[in-house]
């Protein structure tokens, strides 16, 4: 299904947005929407892509209770289908499966685990459009966000693909003669991946891709908001020939499946993207079995304006690291921070560049924001929102729910916020952009680091002496200078304070899945 396809519905939209507020689609859209959902749902199953079942040893399987979830499209409300409702019996079952299977999947060179992964990415890559429309599908962003998601996806497994034949060891010169010493790097064993909703595939792929690279085996724990994706992906893995047991998908109770993982001596290592609030009890539930633990969790990244940037990058910087997503990404630009000389400009420039921003269904053509995932992250932004506005700040643009109903809210702009507002403390994770002045750089940086978060950072300036100092006195662990996306599977992703513990893409990602061994050889000047 090309952009073409949904053009109808991109002038129902249109058409719409001449229309009074009202907080549900017409029912002439709504059955608009609801054929071309439809009609997606059914090249999906043509395509063997809509999964609905977890997947445990190679093979596919309800609850053992028969309890589903139902998974809904955020734009429409719409059921698309349901899946398993899981538990910890079915966990304990596919870290079973993960674990028969690492001795054989560990034991292959690295050279055969490379060629699985680069049939996986293969696939990955032709069903690109079809993973792009399950994704808009069941998470809501735009239909071209959503197949550049699976293209970034798709990366890390052909990244790791690569990285896969270049796990090194060391040779150690030895303190006496008759002795060598060298160190290897073994994969540590059955990982358990616990991944978010924003981000369906690519928060999957990023885990997985060095965890399979480097011998391990997989159980995947996705977002009950957006499983289909991620039994997507697990069907294309099989597809690519990885045997039997080395990825499995359970999905259903958050607790149940989180605590069988953390329960088990099976499972060696817990991988999770998400808040920061569940990330600190996984980490306290892992000191059970001491696990390895890699965290990527909650941020409140400052944006940077300085009064020697170029207004034009700046504003286009700052809206993309802003809005890509409906705001629902953790390296979202949460307070964008603006020098006082060049604040005023600024202002002008990035609420016109807002106010362009289409909003509307994933598929129709020319949208750039799609619906938030659901309810309680509206009331989430509204309430902070509220906060702000009853703290002082000034709402230049938006501040509601948008006239298409459901889970749509305005894009917004809120300037003269302060450190102390709600909104400048916690992440808003949706289409809220605070504007906040400062006078100097020393300000600036103070304002900036003045959060336990510590993931991302944008700083614009023309200056390059400012981009290095600032830079590192960033408490960060990405730092974008004059661009606003910066995520890419050859760089090192992860935070620091509490933002998270670990790294991952890059070559770096792959020390979290690997155990280091030091082999000590005595009596080796003999025969």
């Amino acid at each position: 299904m090309t952009f073409r396809a949904s053009r109808m519905a991109a002038r129902f939209f249109r058409l719409l947005s001449h229309l009074p507020s009202m907080h549900a689609p017409t029912p002439l859209l709504s059955r608009q929407i609801s054929m071309e959902a439809k009609s997606f749902v059914s090249q999906l199953n043509g395509a063997g892509l809509l999964r609905s079942q977890g997947l445990i040893g190679g093979k596919w399987s309800d609850a053992y209770d028969g309890n589903i979830i139902k998974v809904h499209n955020p734009a429409t409300g719409e059921v698309i289908t349901t899946v398993p409702c899981m538990g910890q019996r079915e966990t304990n079952d596919a870290i079973s499966s993960a674990y028969g299977a690492f001795s054989s999947w560990s034991k292959l060179t690295a050279s055969e685990r490379s060629k699985y992964l680069r049939k996986w990415y293969d696939l990955l890559i032709s069903h690109k459009e079809e993973l792009g429309q399950l994704i808009t599908l069941e998470q809501g962003k735009p239909l071209k966000e959503a197949i550049g998601e699976v293209n970034y996806g798709a990366a890390f497994i052909e990244f790791y693909a690569e990285e896969a034949k270049r796990v090194y060891g060391d040779i150690i010169p030895a303190t006496l003669a008759d002795r060598r010493l060298f160190v290897l790097k073994q994969p540590i064993g059955v990982v358990g991946a616990v991944t978010p909703w924003n981000f369906p595939l690519a928060m999957i792929t990023r885990k997985v891709g060095p965890a399979l690279a480097c011998g391990c085996t997989v159980v995947i724990k996705p977002s009950e908001f957006t499983p289909l994706t991620a039994l997507a992906a697990a069907e294309l893995a099989l597809q690519a020939g990885i045997p039997p047991g080395v990825v499995n998908v359970v999905m259903g109770s958050a607790s149940e499946i989180g605590d069988a993982l953390l329960a088990s001596p099976q499972v060696r290592k817990i991988t999770f993207t998400g808040s920061t609030t569940v990330g600190k009890k996984l980490m306290a539930g892992a000191a059970g079995t001491v696990k390895k633990v890699s965290l990527e969790l909650g941020g409140n990244a400052p944006c940077i304006v300085f009064d020697d940037a170029d207004l034009d990058v700046a504003v286009k910087g700052a809206l993309a690291a802003k809005f890509r997503n409906s705001g629902q990404t953790c390296v979202c630009a949460n307070r964008i921070i603006v020098q006082e000389g060049i604040y005023e400009k600024f202002v002008d420039a990035f609420v016109k560049a807002v106010q362009n921003l289409q909003v509307g269904n994933g598929f129709s053509e020319g949208v750039v924001q799609g619906p938030l995932i659901n309810e309680a992250a509206v009331q989430k932004v509204e309430s902070f929102v509220q906060d702000a506005v009853s703290k002082g700040a000034q709402v230049v643009v938006g501040a509601k729910r948008h006239s298409l109903g459901m889970t749509f809210y305005e894009p917004t702009v809120l300037r003269d916020v302060k450190s102390d507002m709600l909104i400048s403390r916690e992440e808003v994770f949706g289409p809220v952009a605070p504007l906040l002045r400062f006078k100097t750089e020393e300000e600036a940086i103070r304002i900036a680091n003045d959060t336990n978060a510590g993931l991302a950072a944008y700083i614009f300036t023309n200056s390059i002496q400012r981009s290095w100092r600032v830079s590192e006195a960033l408490e960060y662990g990405l730092v974008g200078v004059n661009e606003g996306l910066i995520s890419t599977e050859v760089a090192p992703f992860g935070g620091v304070k509490q933002s998270g513990l670990g790294r991952e893409g890059s070559k770096y990602g792959m020390d979290e899945y690997l155990e280091v061994k030091y082999v000590c050889m005595g009596n080796m000047s003999g025969n």
